[in-house]
């Protein structure tokens, strides 16, 4: 019996981000080219994201299923492009996407997680987080602004909170997108070379690319504290944009089809009501 594409790309035990090939392609569609095989690719996940819309319009019906999505990577990895070619297709009624930044004056006179529990969905929701509540013990970490007991405080914080929504019904996926250091030079460049994508830009993505290995270390210690079955860590490899998008795809149909998704019974009532 083959893996499920879930189980092949699950957070192993003890990991180590720098093992990890950013370039694995064992999803790659056959077609000899290698524009036809990423236009096979998209196309692939254009059906997919169809479908993942098909199963949202049951969740909204439902109303009883929760599913967060959480996407954390490096700058450049691709959460803004993941959001686009996997969940563009869906209702916008029944989905909206949290870009957490820079916390406001506000949100750091509460916990850390304050800002984040507002966000989570509600019954019938599909919500994305680009970006999460991750970065409380990632960029705070490398830039020192916790020490290591602050940081185990956190990890066990972080598992709590995600035990409790998943059990009060929320669905939980968070993917890594693993790029590679020399993958992101080249989307650096690309943003600075192109006019049409210089806003993207940001100097400060140079100043936290100097701590590139810290980063990676810091994803790896994350990733591994915080992994359970009930808010499971998908590594994927990001350094083909398409691939990145197939295999995420495949992951939350996997998921959505192992729920017990079904629009509600039909109202008996609605038998005896005419349309004049």
């Amino acid at each position: 019996m083959s893996v499920s594409i879930s189980k092949q790309f699950r957070a192993k035990t003890g990991l180590q981000l720098d093992d990890v090939d950013a370039n694995e392609r064992s999803m790659a569609s056959d077609e000899e080219s290698k524009s036809d095989g990423k236009a096979a690719d998209k196309l692939d996940t254009l059906a997919l994201a169809d479908k993942i819309a098909e199963y949202q319009n049951i969740l909204v019906g439902q109303k009883k299923h929760k599913l967060l999505i959480i996407l954390q990577g490096m700058d450049t990895s691709g959460k803004d492009g993941t959001i686009r070619g996997v969940f563009g297709q869906i209702n916008p009624l029944g989905a909206h996407t949290v870009a957490f930044k820079a916390p406001s004056c506000v949100e750091l006179e509460h916990d850390y997680l304050w800002r984040v529990h507002q966000e989570v969905p509600r019954k019938g929701e599909i919500v994305i987080f680009n970006r999460s509540h991750y970065e409380d013990v990632l960029i705070t970490r490398v830039h020192a602004w916790i020490d290591e007991a602050e940081c185990k405080r956190r990890f066990g914080q972080i598992r709590d909170f995600e035990r409790m929504l998943a059990e009060t019904g929320t669905v939980i996926l968070k993917f890594f997108l693993h790029i590679s250091k020399d993958e992101q030079k080249e989307r650096l460049e690309e943003r600075l070379a192109d006019a049409n994508k210089n806003w993207k830009f940001d100097p400060q993505d140079l100043v936290e690319r100097e701590s590139w290995k810290q980063y990676q270390e810091a994803y790896s210690e994350a990733i591994s504290a915080t992994d359970a079955d009930h808010a499971p860590w998908y590594v994927i490899p990001a350094d083909s944009k398409t691939q990145r998008n197939l295999v995420i795809a495949n992951i939350v149909i996997e998921k959505l089809e192992s729920m017990d998704l079904a629009f509600p019974a039909r109202n008996a009532d609605f038998k005896k009501l005419k349309v004049v």
